[in-house]
């Protein structure tokens, strides 16, 4: 993972980036005017209340949704749709339960668009396999795998594609606190080796600044950036940084700030009804 930002290349850019949903009951505006970049190699996370757009800032990213106004761009070209130049996990593992673990992490690689990629597939299985600590489990279906298991699986699948960016919708969030930690660490140890760019979405603070290079603060809906922060902890990190006394510093400022923005979004959920 990138720690010297400054002399990266840029990979991301979102440029007064605004969206508004349209429905029955009315309007309603979830980014407003949103611009950051990321650079590669960067782990960048953002936080913020429930319903703020986050996910909808992720989904433009991802090519699901389109903006109405502003642009983004990924190594310089617009997004016109969802690529496998980005892999995208969700806390739901994103993982078909029909096929195997191998054949889950072969999925990307059959398709036309990853060819060059499919010819060394078995290679390729094989090195994620290893990687996410899968190997004796190839014949396995996801129910047979624990959640942590299948969100390796995911991570594994999204990866196997070797896409330029890893897109992260609360993906450890359904887990039990030492799974998390468990895949944490992992991620890290993966990410490492990988040098992979990665956005992250996350309700822990302790999880954003535990990972990441940056974390942006995302206001109450609609999502502005409040503010940005760079994580000065270097890498590798361990969990004995969470219990030193400047983790906690940061933690407890960055969680003022966000319940302060929660707040705001009961309010504004409240004036609605």
């Amino acid at each position: 993972m990138n720690t010297q930002r400054q002399e990266a290349r840029e990979r991301v850019i979102f440029k007064n980036v605004s969206k508004t949903y349209h429905g029955d009951h009315g309007s309603v505006k979830v980014v407003e005017d949103v611009s950051f970049k990321l650079a590669e190699g960067e782990f960048v996370s953002l936080i913020g209340p429930s319903g703020c757009g986050k996910t909808t800032m992720l989904q433009m990213l991802a090519g699901f949704v389109t903006p109405d106004t502003g642009s983004i761009t990924l190594d310089g070209a617009g997004i016109k749709g969802p690529g496998s130049d980005r892999g995208v996990i969700f806390q739901e593992y994103g993982v078909f339960p029909w096929l195997t673990v191998q054949k889950n992490i072969e999925f990307g690689l059959s398709l036309s668009c990853n060819k060059q990629l499919g010819a060394k597939r078995k290679e390729i299985v094989d090195h994620y396999l290893k990687l996410m600590h899968l190997n004796g489990f190839e014949n396995a279906y996801p129910k047979h795998l624990s959640g942590g298991m299948r969100q390796r699986l995911a991570l594994a699948r999204a990866y196997a594609v070797n896409p330029n960016i890893l897109l992260m919708d609360e993906p450890f969030g359904a887990l039990d606190a030492q799974t998390r930690l468990a895949l944490q660490l992992q991620l890290m140890e993966v990410l490492t080796e990988e040098r992979k760019t990665v956005l992250l979405i996350t309700h822990s603070v302790e999880e954003a600044i535990f990972l990441s290079n940056r974390i942006l603060i995302i206001s109450a809906r609609p999502s502005r950036i409040l503010r940005v922060v760079d994580v000065p902890f270097p890498y590798p990190r361990t969990p004995e940084l969470t219990a030193t006394p400047e983790f906690q510093k940061l933690r407890l400022e960055l969680e003022e700030i966000s319940m302060q923005q929660y707040a705001k979004q009961q309010e504004l959920a409240a004036e609605k009804q």
